[in-house]
């Protein structure tokens, strides 16, 4: 076995494990309701973070817009299950809402893609910053509506819709979305986040992978050889964007009420993100799980503690950015898990 295809089996293994320990966490009554509660939103940032890092760690591209990706994902697949609620089963429903919300996610991808990618720098952080804001604004200024007579669109108001006695809003401009079945839960967000690094990992793996990571080390060289620098590009940003939907489909099924404000898809949860990605390890899809899961949990369990929370939060970071990138612990780091190899071989032998 490949040392690649060992490291994909272990992350899938302490997916999994995890999963297994907080499951009898709560059947045994062992964890709070408000952990509970953490679980679900824990697991779709833990997407988001690993869709980001395969833009920035594998596509070696800066994006700030991320969030505005989950947004596209989120409310698309709430109106598809707003729409369908009551016609199909519950469980065909979320997956339709679910493939719409990425494929509509991907789609959006696409668009902001097919003018940047073509350039180099700071490009496309700038523009993806830019569709975050742009796509939350318009969210929160449209209001949308359906009746027997079809679908009906406005920016003014709610009465502007016009909906006869029969029909139902669906977007109520700054108001958002209510009402989106909570279809979303801690073991449907594992299958989903499995999926995500089922995706990422043979993807990063595959010729396509390879020649995406080439692009990133030397663009130039890459070229010469005549790798099509915006086919793979593209293709990467694609499936990073189409990922990022499937953690806002996620988001969109597991709240009552979604609005398109700055705390759930603004710029800070952009860098929020974006943080995860850092502090995991750039290119560490494994690490990007793992920080996003311990960073997102830390403020809600430290809330007792009042005004120290941040400060621990702080600290924390620092502590996790020193450990990931200090050359002399990397260093040390490596020796240790070396040591440990040989013997665990010697004790096998």
């Amino acid at each position: 076995m490949r040392k690649t295809q060992k490291k994909t089996l272990i992350t899938y293994a302490i997916v999994i494990i995890a999963y297994i320990i907080l499951e009898i966490f709560m059947k045994a009554g062992m964890m709070s309701s408000h952990l509970k509660g953490l679980l679900v939103p824990m697991v779709y940032y833990a997407i988001a973070a690993v869709a980001l890092n395969l833009c920035v760690g594998i596509l070696g591209e800066l994006s700030l817009g991320h969030a505005g990706f989950m947004c596209v994902g989120a409310f698309s697949s709430a109106i598809v299950s707003q729409l369908l609620s009551g016609a199909i089963p519950d469980a065909l429903r979320f997956i339709l809402a679910l493939i719409i919300g990425v494929v509509i996610s991907a789609l959006f991808g696409m668009l902001i893609g097919i003018p940047v990618l073509r350039l180099n720098g700071d490009y496309l952080a700038i523009v993806t910053l830019a569709f975050g804001e742009i796509i939350k604004n318009i969210l929160n200024s449209i209001y949308l509506g359906v009746d027997s007579a079809g679908v009906h669109l406005s920016l003014k108001s709610q009465m502007a819709l016009g909906l006869a006695d029969d029909g139902k809003v669906l977007i109520n401009g700054a108001m958002g979305i209510t009402g989106t079945p909570q279809d979303s839960n801690f073991t449907i967000a594992i299958v989903v986040l499995l999926i995500s690094l089922f995706i990422v990992q043979n993807m990063i793996d595959s010729r396509d992978g390879r020649a995406i990571m080439s692009i990133r080390d030397n663009r130039i060289a890459s070229e010469s050889v005549g790798i099509n620098i915006t086919k793979y590009k593209m293709t990467g940003f694609v499936v990073s964007a189409a990922i990022a939907g499937a953690a806002g489909v996620l988001f969109s099924h597991n709240i009552a009420t979604m609005q398109a404000t700055s705390q759930y898809f603004g710029y800070n949860v952009s860098i929020m993100i974006l943080v995860y990605v850092v502090l995991g390890g750039i290119g560490n899809i494994r690490g990007s799980v793992i920080a996003a899961c311990i960073l997102y949990l830390l403020p809600e369990l430290l809330r007792g503690l009042n005004k120290y929370r941040m400060l621990i939060y702080s600290i924390v970071l620092i502590v996790m950015m020193i450990i990931n990138w200090s050359p002399a612990l990397r260093d040390k780091r490596d020796k240790l898990r070396k040591k440990l190899m040989k013997g665990a071989g010697h004790g096998a032998a």
